[in-house]
């Protein structure tokens, strides 16, 4: 993995992590068998170093899934533009790492985990509808490797 190039805007592991846990979504980079690259926003939630989202059966996303595994995830907070200074601040960061279904009781944690971090009033009607669906969705997990974060000042 390259390391970060502009260090001075270089944020810590912790506050990567705290923006992980508190994004409402990311942008999951794959690419597909023919080289092609594809971004796709998604809701989330991070637990245990582990990035955990939902989906249908099939789609283009788990096409490239797939062919080549590894993949990166970004998210961004707290973003100002500063039209009179031609910058943007702002904070983000990307995960990189190996992505794979799960199964068994993993599987359901990750429901719930996600039904708690986007719909925490709604808990027993959520647990209802995870077991609807339950034969129409997947769970994937972004088992993460590395971590870069940066958080971009007013002034270069």
């Amino acid at each position: 993995m390259k390391e970060l190039r502009r260090k001075d805007k270089q944020i810590s592991i912790e506050e990567a992590m705290g923006l992980l846990n508190k994004g409402e979504y990311g942008i999951l980079s794959t690419v597909g068998a023919d080289c092609q690259p594809y971004g796709v926003p998604l809701n989330y939630v991070y637990k245990n170093n582990t990035i955990y989202f939902h989906c249908a059966l099939i789609g283009h996303k788990l096409d490239n899934l797939e062919s080549n595994s590894k993949v990166s995830f970004c998210v961004v907070g707290e973003t100002k533009i500063l039209p009179s200074e031609f910058s943007t601040e702002f904070i983000s960061t990307v995960a990189f790492g190996i992505a794979s279904e799960v199964h068994g009781e993993e599987r359901y944690n990750g429901f719930l985990w996600i039904l708690e971090k986007y719909s925490p009033e709604y808990i027993e009607e959520g647990k209802k509808y995870i077991e609807k669906m339950d034969k129409v969705t997947k769970l994937i997990k972004i088992e993460v490797q590395h971590i870069s974060a940066k958080k971009a000042p007013a002034k270069d």
